[in-house]
C-alpha cells in the first residue's frame, strides 16, 4: 500500500538486484525539509542520503561542496567504549576517509564555475555487520544529488571489491576481507571509472585492471536504479549562474600571457613560479584604469575593482593551465622540461636526526618529505572504537603534516584536516602489507611525515620517506616500497565524451607536479614493491575514463616506481640489523593461552608484582604473545619469572620444589607455580622411612625429579638418585 507522508507526497520506491542482494531506494518517507533525501537499504544496512543546496552563489574562488559520512554507534547496536563520552562527536579518521571516498567521484561532476553551496550528509542508521556500509552511503549521496535539481552529471556508484578463492566479489564479509589479497574501491559512471582506491598485498597490475572491468560491469544495477528514481520523481531543475571569467576578459588574458610568457616559464620551477607571479602583476598594471591625478602605480592597482581583478586572476590562471596542456599535447614539453615518463631529480638521506629511532629525508624536485619513526611496546598501539570496529588495535600509524609554509604561504596551524588524514592513510596502506608480524617484531610503530616543501605528489614522497625511515629504524620490512603519482592530459575537446578509441590522444605523465596537476585530467598515485602493487588512489577531473586508458597509466607507473626504488636502495639497501640504542628493548614469549591467568593473577596481583619488582613493562595478547620491555636486566628478571609461571612439567627434569603438605604415604611438593606432584614415601630415600614428618617439613626446599605423568595428569616425583 502506498504511504502518504505529512507533506502529502507519495512514497516512491525503486528496487534492483545488486551483487546478490536487493538494493532499495526510497523517497518521501523522511527528510521533508532537505532539498533532497533518499533512504537506501541493502541487506540490513540502511543509509540516509541528504542534500541541502544554498539559495545563492557564494563569493569565493572554489566550489563549496561538503560531503560528510556520519557513523552512528546505534546502527551497529553499540554504545561508545569511551568511559567519559557516549555521544558521537568528532568523526573518527575512518569516517573522514569514507567522506573523502564519496566526495572524490562526485565533485568533478559539477560544472566549472558552479558556486552554490552544496552539503551532502550520509547517515548510517542501521549496519549489517556482514559487509561495510560505505558503498551504500555512496549510492545514497549520488541518489540524493540526482533529485536535488543541481547540475550534477550523475549518477555514480561504487563497489568495494576483494578477491576470494580466485574470484572477484563485492560486499565482502569481515572474514572474507581477511582472506582477500586486495581491498579495491571502484566508483563508476556510464561504463567508465571515476575513482579508484585500493590497498593490496603485492597484487599484479593486471589483476587491478581486471577488477576495474569487473566493477564497471557489476555496478550497473545501482546506476539504473538511480536513473529510474529520478525519472519517477522528476525533480525541478534549480536556476544557477556559473561564476566564470567574461569571454572578453579570458581572451585578453590568454593573448596577454601568450605574448609575454615565452620560454621564461619553462625550466627551473622556482624561477617559473616567480615569473608567473610577476607576469600576473604586470597584466593587472596594464589592464587597470588609468592613473588618477597624483596617484602612484601601487595605488592604482590597490584601487583596481576587486571583482574585475578577481576575473582577471581567474582568467590568467586558466591561461597558464591551457598553456601547460598545449605544451604537453602539442610539443611534448612539460613545464620543467622533462620527458613525459621522466622522474624529477632525486636526493635522499637517512639517520639525519640523532635521537630519533629512525629518520629520513626524501627529496624529489621541489617536493621534500622528512619522516621520523618511533618504536614502542605493543601497549602503545592505538585503540580503534568505531561503529564498525570494537576493541580494534592499530599497531602501525602513519601521520602526515603539511603546514602552509611548505607552499610559501602564511596560514593557521591547527589539527589535521581531511587532506592530511587522507594522505597519511594512503602512505600507511602502502607500507602495511610489508611490515613484520607482531610475533617477529613486537613493537608499536608510529611513522610521522613532516612535509618540508610541496610541489606535487607529497603523499608518494611520504610513502618513500616512511619506507626509508622504517629501514633506518631497523624494522625488518619484507620488501621496500616506493610510490609515484601519474598524471594525464587528454587531447580531446573540452566536454567531449572520452572513449577507449581515444587512447592515442592520452598523454600520461610520470611524477606529477603541481602545475600539471592543476591543468590535467587525472591524479593517479601508485605504490608497490618489485613484486606488485600495495596501494593506489585515483581521482578524476573529467567525467570518467575507460579502463583501457587507466591500464596504460598503471603500466607506465611501474617504470617510475622502479626508478625511485633504485634510488632509495642506493641510500639504504636493507633494514639495519639492530634498532636504535634509544629505542626500547623488547623480548617476546609465546605461552599457552590457558596460562595467561597465571601471569595476570587474581585481580592482576601477579602481573602488577612482576612490573613493580622488576621495573619491566609486560603486555599480554589474547593469543598468548607476551612482550616485555624495559632495561636489559629488568627484562631478564621478568622473563625468568614469567617462564616459571607458565612452564609445563617435563618428565625426567629435576626441579627445586617446596614441600606443600605431608601425608602418611608421602608428601605433595610444588615444583612450578600452581603445579604439585606426589612424592611417595618410597621415593624419598634409598633407606626405609617410618614417618615422613621425620624427614620432611612443610615449606622445606627439596630437589626432585619428575618421573611420570599418568593419563589423568597426576605427577609422580622422586628424590632418589637426584644430584
Amino acid at each position: 500500500m502506498d504511504i502518504i507522508n505529512p507533506s502529502g507526497k507519495q512514497v516512491i520506491r525503486v528496487e534492483r538486484e545488486l551483487c546478490g542482494k536487493t538494493l532499495t531506494l526510497e523517497v518521501n518517507r523522511v527528510g521533508f525539509r532537505s532539498t533532497a533525501s533518499v533512504l537506501v537499504s541493502y541487506g540490513d544496512t540502511v543509509v540516509l542520503g541528504s542534500v541541502v543546496v544554498g539559495k545563492r552563489p557564494v563569493v569565493q574562488d572554489f566550489f563549496p561542496l561538503s560531503v560528510d559520512y556520519e557513523e552512528k554507534f546505534y546502527a551497529a547496536g553499540k554504545i561508545s567504549g569511551s568511559k567519559f563520552i557516549k555521544r558521537e562527536g568528532k568523526p573518527a579518521d575512518e569516517a573522514v576517509l569514507v567522506g573523502r571516498l564519496i566526495d572524490r567521484p562526485i565533485r568533478p561532476l559539477f560544472p566549472k564555475g558552479y558556486r552554490q553551496e552544496v552539503q551532502v550528509v550520509t547517515t548510517v542508521l542501521s549496519m549489517d555487520p556482514s559487509f561495510r556500509p560505505d558503498m551504500v552511503a555512496m549510492i545514497a549521496a549520488s541518489s540524493a544529488l540526482m533529485l536535488s535539481g543541481t547540475p550534477f552529471d550523475g549518477p555514480v556508484a561504487g563497489l568495494r571489491i576483494g578477491r576470494v578463492d580466485g574470484e572477484f566479489k563485492a560486499f565482502l564479509s569481515p572474514e572474507e576481507r581477511e582472506r582477500s589479497m586486495m581491498d579495491l574501491v571502484v566508483a563508476c559512471k556510464d561504463g567508465k571509472v571515476m575513482m579508484v582506491e585500493a590497498g593490496a598485498d603485492e597484487v599484479p597490475e593486471a589483476m587491478i585492471i581486471e577488477a576495474m572491468h569487473w566493477a564497471v560491469k557489476n555496478v550497473q544495477p545501482a546506476l539504473d536504479a538511480q536513473r529510474e528514481l529520478a525519472e519517477l520523481v522528476q525533480p525541478e531543475a534549480q536556476e544557477y549562474e556559473l561564476v566564470l571569467p567574461d569571454e572578453g576578459v579570458q581572451e585578453k588574458a590568454e593573448s596577454w600571457y601568450k605574448a609575454h610568457a615565452g620560454d621564461q616559464v619553462r625550466g627551473n620551477v622556482l624561477e617559473r613560479q616567480s615569473v608567473i607571479e610577476q607576469l600576473k602583476e604586470e597584466m593587472h598594471a596594464e589592464f587597470a584604469p588609468e592613473l588618477g591625478e597624483g596617484e602612484t602605480e601601487e595605488e592604482k592597482i590597490a584601487d583596481y575593482d576587486e571583482r574585475l581583478k578577481g576575473e582577471y586572476d581567474q582568467a590568467f590562471d586558466l591561461a597558464v593551465h591551457h598553456e601547460v596542456r598545449r605544451g604537453i599535447v602539442e610539443d611534448g614539453v612539460r613545464p620543467d622540461g622533462r620527458e613525459l615518463n621522466e622522474v624529477r631529480p632525486l636526493s635522499s638521506q637517512v639517520g639525519i636526526l640523532p635521537r630519533t629511532h629512525g629518520s629520513s629525508l626524501f627529496t624529489r624536485g621541489l617536493t621534500q618529505a622528512m619522516n621520523i619513526v618511533t618504536l614502542a611496546p605493543l601497549s602503545f598501539a592505538q585503540v580503534v572504537d568505531t561503529m564498525e570496529v570494537t576493541d580494534g588495535k592499530r599497531r602501525y600509524m602513519h601521520h602526515y603534516n603539511a603546514p602552509s609554509y611548505t607552499v610559501g604561504e602564511p596560514g593557521r596551524i591547527g589539527s589535521p584536516g581531511r587532506r592530511e588524514i587522507g594522505h597519511g592513510y594512503l602512505a600507511e596502506r602502502a607500507l602495511l602489507p610489508m611490515l613484520p608480524s607482531e610475533e617477529d617484531f613486537p613493537y608499536a610503530i608510529r611513522s610521522v611525515t613532516e612535509i618540508m616543501s610541496q610541489n606535487g605528489s607529497t603523499s608518494m614522497a611520504a610513502t618513500c620517506s616512511s619506507c626509508m625511515a622504517l629501514m633506518d629504524a631497523g624494522v625488518p620490512i619484507k620488501r621496500p616500497v616506493s610510490g609515484v603519482a601519474m598524471g594525464l592530459m587528454m587531447n580531446v575537446p573540452a566536454g567531449d565524451e572520452i572513449t577507449a578509441d581515444d587512447i592515442d590522444k592520452a598523454y600520461v605523465l610520470t611524477d606529477l607536479m603541481d602545475a600539471e596537476d592543476f591543468a590535467g585530467d587525472m591524479d593517479f598515485k601508485v605504490t608497490g614493491t618489485t613484486e606488485g602493487v600495495t596501494a593506489l588512489q585515483m581521482d578524476m577531473k573529467v567525467h570518467g575514463l575507460p579502463v583501457e586508458i587507466l591500464e596504460r597509466a598503471i603500466e607506465q607507473s611501474r617504470e617510475g616506481r622502479m626508478h625511485i626504488l633504485e634510488h632509495m636502495l642506493s641510500v639504504i639497501p636493507e633494514p639495519r640489523k639492530e634498532i636504535s640504542v634509544y629505542a626500547p628493548r623488547i623480548e617476546k614469549l609465546m605461552v599457552n593461552p590457558d596460562k595467561i591467568g597465571a601471569i595476570i593473577g587474581k585481580g592482576g596481583e601477579t602481573i602488577n608484582k612482576i612490573t613493580s619488582e622488576t621495573g619491566a613493562m609486560v603486555d599480554i595478547a589474547d593469543d598468548g604473545l607476551v612482550t616485555i620491555s624495559g632495561e636489559n636486566e629488568a627484562i631478564a628478571q621478568a622473563l625468568e619469572w614469567i617462564r616459571g609461571l607458565v612452564e609445563e612439567p617435563e618428565v625426567g627434569k629435576v626441579y627445586d620444589g617446596t614441600v606443600a603438605t605431608i601425608k602418611d604415604f608421602g608428601a605433595f611438593v610444588t615444583i612450578l607455580p600452581g603445579v604439585d606432584g606426589m612424592l611417595h614415601v618410597s621415593q624419598i630415600s634409598d633407606k626405609r622411612i617410618e614417618n615422613v614428618s621425620d624427614v620432611l617439613k612443610v615449606g622445606q626446599k627439596v630437589r626432585v625429579k619428575l618421573v611420570a605423568i599418568d593419563d589423568r595428569g597426576r605427577l609422580s616425583l622422586s628424590m632418589r638418585n637426584v644430584e
